[in-house]
């Protein structure tokens, strides 16, 4: 019988990242002689990845600047966030007890997210959840990212087997989108990031903590 897989994306689904990434903004924003534009905006502008979250902090604090000065800019983001990935970054309640009920019945599971690899990595591994990963895809581990669907089909490649079913489990109009266009099935969160109403969003299930999420995954024939 072959397995079945479950990708997860990272910020805003499994983690919630939005105040170390507030931090990480403001401080290349104030570097760049621009205001802060604080956590409350940050929330609504993560997804696409740290250089569209970087932009889009430009955009609402003046608009963008010269391309040197972004480029100066986004380096001093990813030195910052680098060096403060976890410092208040939780799983969102509930996360490890339901990975880890998911691999007792054997899924597969990977994280498909736009936030680059290498700090994904970190992340996982600061806070202790990698070992439950088979891959870790990010938005630089592709030549496409969500809401692309080779993003979901590459991932369920670096997770080296066939599987007879798969799932994604998102918080945005990105992973809802890819996995459609992938022809997969979509559990949407209700407590992450998106700038459109989780109802809205389209997903095929909408949970409110991740101890709905086995029942969800069943509801939905995995």
């Amino acid at each position: 019988m072959t397995r079945k897989a479950i990708l997860f994306d990272l910020d805003g689904t499994l983690v919630d990242t939005a105040p170390d990434l507030a931090a990480a903004t403001d401080y290349a924003l104030t570097r760049a002689g621009r205001p802060i534009i604080g956590l409350d905006a940050v929330r609504s502008m993560v997804g696409d990845g740290a250089r569209a979250l970087l932009e889009k902090g430009f955009r609402a604090s003046g608009g963008m600047p010269e391309p040197d000065i972004f480029e100066t800019a986004f380096k001093d983001f990813l030195i910052y966030y680098g060096r403060h990935l976890a410092d208040t970054s939780r799983p969102f309640p509930g996360v490890a007890t339901c990975l880890a009920a998911l691999a007792e019945q054997d899924y597969a599971l990977a994280v498909c997210t736009n936030k680059p690899e290498a700090l994904s990595r970190s992340l996982l591994d600061q806070l202790g959840l990698t070992g439950f990963f088979g891959a870790i895809v990010g938005g630089d581990s592709l030549l496409v990212r969500k809401p692309d669907p080779g993003h979901i089909h590459g991932t369920l490649d670096r997770l080296g087997a066939d599987f007879s079913w798969s799932a994604m489990v998102g918080d945005s109009a990105n992973d809802v989108n890819a996995a459609k266009a992938a022809g997969l099935p979509c559990v949407v969160v209700s407590f992450g990031y998106t700038r459109i109403p989780p109802h809205e969003l389209g997903g095929d299930r909408l949970i409110d903590h991740f101890a709905d999420l086995p029942e969800a995954i069943a509801a939905l024939g995995g």
